[in-house]
């Protein structure tokens, strides 16, 4: 065997001393260069920890998580402000929820389908959560809820032949 030769299953000529001593592979070299570029194109958002502690913090982890259902129907639609009305979806429930500004936050003015007399609550980051109840019509409101990220969590009251459900929508910043 001559010195560039290599018995099978060994890396290349270097490799194994390079590790032996703590000096990284050229692999480990370029994956650590590919993380430094993009930390710096696309750097990890300094509240990420905050915002996910948030979003799982709820008490009794036995909960549904709706997902944002965005109306395509928008796109190319010209303007600088914001839908005001979002809905969340989960199995057979639509939570819609439209918002105005009231005081120093937003009025939550919602619907859910199907409708009953389930407890509605917003969670803000860092305030107390906001409380009521829907109607039989599945219709609920909220005055002057503080602006941050928000979520709002649905407990379904029991229905006949279903047991009672929590939903979770995922965090939103308003």
């Amino acid at each position: 065997m001559n010195p560039t030769e290599r018995p099978p299953g060994r890396g290349p000529a270097g490799e194994e001393s390079a590790m032996k001593l703590g000096l990284p592979t050229e692999d480990e070299r370029l994956l650590a260069e590919l993380s430094a570029l993009l930390d710096l194109a696309d750097p990890m958002p300094d509240d990420l920890t905050v915002r996910t502690r948030f979003a799982l913090e709820l008490e009794g982890l036995d909960f549904e998580v709706a997902t944002w259902k965005r109306d395509h129907e928008l796109v190319g639609v010209r303007g600088t402000t914001a839908p005001n009305t979002i809905t969340f979806t989960v199995g057979d429930l639509t939570v819609m929820v439209s918002l105005a500004p009231a005081g120093n936050g937003n009025r939550f003015d919602g619907w859910l389908v199907p409708g009953g007399p389930h407890a509605i609550e917003v969670r803000v980051q860092g305030e107390d959560s906001r409380t009521t109840n829907a109607d039989e019509g599945g219709r609920f409101a909220l005055e002057d809820v503080p602006k941050g990220i928000t979520q709002i969590v649905v407990h379904l009251v029991e229905q006949s032949g279903q047991r009672a459900r929590t939903v979770v929508t995922p965090s939103i910043m308003l």
